[in-house]
């Protein structure tokens, strides 16, 4: 019997040391097989976190995050203590004693999991959740779980236990993609890590467990279950006192979403620094964690996006009202209920969603999302004429309920005084403005509103610029022996051209004749009969030769007359980039918009060096190259500060100011409307058109009402507070006293003549070429200033 226990004994200690033998053996072999299949220490050095491209203004407002994943790395040593024990607490306090896998917590977990019914208690450390979640997949199969723990072993051996910490904090996944306690901070409570309190602390802490179940802003009843279980192991574990633990569970739970903090509204920008960083660096570049310094000023850029909609909003309405968005069959005047009927309705542009809630004689109160109950008074709804089912405007309505009804969803822009009634235009715009001495963009908009639709009106857009174009035309003119003076026939037109197809009859868009006509007039005036006899006295091919110096792509020229009405196709970039030659003295500068690019280590990865206007350029500067001559650009300007002063720009008089030049445009049927104006400081572009090139803006608009107001609403702010340039007149320009009729030069003492400024080299010259007065006694070239 007893040698039977004996040998019973020794059987199953020896099976026993078999199974260990043969469990180690099977564990060396599946290490030596999958250990070539996991990340070397080398390769977990030199992994790297998702980080998103920012965007930000030359000053350093952030513009844009970019990215899938929101994450702001920090050091170990930058996460304050609190935090630390927080997240020991709920995951792995034994953390700083194991080996990186805890026994005594597996043990205790699979106890737990024996006597609690089903709920699972896992046993995860740290450093396994680092290596599960940096390294390997999710699945649940015996290969990954030895996987986990092998690389466990060998993080452990490579790492210290504060930068595994530290790498945990940075990597774990919180909801809302929000990654890393920083990032997690900002999403939930838009905080820094250190002005957290201990109740948002161990509600973060709570979280990565299950992210989606203890996400305190989709189930705040399980976040503050969640929370009560991290404050009291905060407190067995000594990491707060029973005072500190009970105060912050009684703290209710107040996150909500908080996005990035943009303090600069730009998107079109910031898609344009993406696509610049992917064509630069690739497209892992995009969660490399690069920083894009623009070039936009954050003052411009608020400027030009109140321009935009301002003036959008202003052409919309002298269309009529459409209706309204939908309408609730009984929105009743809870908040709460209004709120969630207007869920679905989001803001665009500065428009904001509401429900209309009664309707008086000539007021309307109307419940705003995100905001609460307003009244529309007379002054902002008035405007509504109802537009009929031909397209054409109804009789201005006479009472409040001949636009609106109870349960109308509308839109209205509302400030702290006033709410308006306002719709979203159907029309839209761009407005570019940049530095004529370098070219740098200080202010982007491409369109009334960029999640609206993200087209680029300004890169994107090729339109027609009509008469906005003439200012390159003239300066060709300028260059080839023609005078402010000159007179050019202002008189119908009929030629056959085959390469216009068939007969072509060009009119004025006044419908008038003026007869023979000065440039300088035909150009305030904007004559298109003048422009086209110039342009075919000039010549196609001299024109086109001398534009494509200011950037304009000679494929995109047409080689026949219609260019004199600017038929080719461009974008507002473009023209505001020729314009800026006449701005800055007739240089030709590149338009750029990002000034430096930095990566993830916060070294400089490209440095923009634009050419620029300089005598003597220092530094890495580069001399931007002069394409057309001083005089040229000088005699331009004045010719097109006439424009405004007493042309088709004139609406820019409000402005107060004697430096500003410009030109407007209109194609045929005010298809697009422009307005291109700049003192030596600024130049800006606006457009104002529809997306389907076939449409028309309507009759009786054209670039004067409808882009030169955007252009003055946009000046009026940007050159606040700036003293005005003169311009000095450069050598080699010389003023003569002129007959305002024929252009030519009369006797000083006339008290009919005119003043006007010639090249010096092209005088102007009687019927027989010669020079103006030659044989003539009563009157000279000699200059009278």
């Amino acid at each position: 019997m007893k040698q039977t226990y004996i040998r019973l004994v020794s059987m199953t200690f020896g099976s026993v040391i078999f199974l260990i033998l043969l469990g180690g053996l099977a564990l060396a072999g599946s290490y030596v097989y999958l250990a070539p299949m996991l990340p070397t220490a080398q390769q977990m050095r030199e992994v790297e976190l998702q980080v998103p491209l920012r965007v930000y203004s030359r000053s350093g407002e952030l513009i844009a995050q970019i990215g899938e994943q929101r994450r702001v790395p920090v050091t170990f040593e930058q996460i304050p203590l609190l935090v630390r024990q927080a997240f020991l607490a709920a995951e792995d306090d034994r953390f700083f004693r194991h080996g990186g896998i805890d026994y005594i917590g597996v043990l205790r977990a699979a106890v737990v999991n024996l006597m609690s019914a089903g709920k699972a208690q896992g046993a995860s450390t740290i450093t396994q959740q680092v290596a599960r979640n940096m390294f390997l997949t999710l699945d649940k199969t015996w290969r990954r779980k030895l996987s986990e723990a092998f690389l466990t072993w060998r993080m452990e051996h490579e790492f210290t236990k504060e930068q595994i910490f530290g790498l945990y904090l940075n990597v774990i996944f919180f909801g809302q993609r929000a990654y890393g306690v920083a990032a997690a901070a900002d999403t939930y409570f838009g905080k820094t890590l250190d002005q957290l309190s201990v109740a948002e602390i161990a509600t973060l802490a709570g979280i990565p467990q299950r992210p989606s179940r203890y996400n305190p802003i989709v189930n705040p009843e399980a976040a503050t279950d969640r929370r009560s279980y991290v404050l009291r192991r905060m407190k067995e574990l000594g990491f707060i006192d029973a005072a500190t633990a009970e105060r912050a569970g009684h703290e209710p739970v107040q996150a909500r979403v908080h996005g990035p903090a943009y303090e600069v509204e730009a998107p079109y920008v910031a898609e344009m620094a993406r696509l610049e960083v992917l064509r630069r660096f690739g497209a892992k570049a995009e969660t490399a964690g690069y920083k894009v310094f623009t070039t936009i000023d954050s003052r411009l850029q608020a400027a030009a996006n109140r321009a935009v909609r301002l003036g959008l909003i202003e052409y919309d309405r002298r269309h009529g009202w459409r209706g309204p968005l939908a309408k609730l069959p009984d929105p009743g005047e809870q908040p709460e209920h209004l709120e969630a009927l207007l869920a679905s309705h989001t803001t665009v542009g500065g428009l904001t969603p509401a429900a209309v809630v009664s309707v008086g004689d000539h007021s309307v109160r109307a419940f705003v999302k995100g905001r609460g109950f307003v009244q529309i008074d007379w002054d902002g709804l008035s405007w509504a004429r109802a537009v009929t089912p031909g397209g054409t405007l109804g009789p201005p309505p006479k009472t409040a309920r001949d636009i609106l009804a109870r349960g109308d969803v509308i839109y209205v822009i509302a400030d702290a005084h006033s709410a308006q009634l306002a719709q979203l235009p159907e029309a839209q715009g761009a407005l570019v403005a940049l530095d004529p001495a370098d070219g740098a963009i200080s202010a982007l908009v491409g369109g009334f509103d960029y999640f609206e639709s993200k087209y680029n009106r300004v890169t994107q857009a090729r339109r027609q610029p009509g008469s906005a174009f003439k200012p390159f035309v003239y300066s060709a003119a300028l260059e080839n022996g023609f005078t402010p003076a000159s007179t050019i026939l202002d008189a119908p037109i009929v030629m056959e051209d085959a390469g216009m197809e068939g007969t072509w009859r060009p009119e004025n868009s006044s419908g008038t004749f003026g007869g023979p006509t000065r440039l300088r007039e035909a150009l305030v005036r904007s004559r298109n009969m003048v422009s086209i006899r110039l342009l075919r006295e000039l010549g196609i091919r001299t024109a086109i030769d001398y534009v494509s110096r200011f950037g304009f792509d000679r494929k995109q020229l047409p080689e026949n007359l219609t260019l004199a009405l600017g038929t080719l196709d461009t974008t507002p970039l473009q023209m505001a980039a020729g314009f800026a030659v006449f701005a800055n003295g007739g240089y030709r500068i590149e338009p750029y918009f990002i000034d430096r690019i930095v990566d993830p280590s916060d070294r400089t990865a490209w440095q923009a060096t634009p050419r620029t206007v300089c005598d003597a350029c220092a530094g890495n500067a580069q001399a931007a190259e002069q394409v057309i001559s001083a005089q040229n650009s000088w005699l331009m300007n004045d010719m097109m500060q006439d424009v405004i002063r007493r042309g088709t720009g004139r609406r820019a008089l409000v402005l107060g100011r004697g430096d500003l030049a410009g030109k407007t445009g209109t194609t045929n049927e005010a298809r697009d409307t422009w307005f291109n104006g700049y003192n030596s400081r600024l130049v800006a572009t606006v457009w104002v058109g529809f997306d389907q090139h076939e449409r028309s803006l309507g009759e009786g608009e054209e670039g004067a009402r409808t882009a030169v107001p955007v252009w003055v609403h946009f000046m009026r702010e940007a050159l606040a507070a700036t003293p005005e340039t003169v311009r000095p007149m450069p050598e080699g320009l010389i003023q003569l006293r002129i007959s305002p009729v024929t252009g030519r030069v009369t006797s000083a003492e006339d008290p009919g003549g005119i003043v006007e400024t010639f090249m010096a080299d092209h005088l102007p010259t009687n019927a027989s070429g010669a020079p103006e007065g030659a044989g003539e006694g009563t009157t000279s070239t000699e200059p009278i200033f």
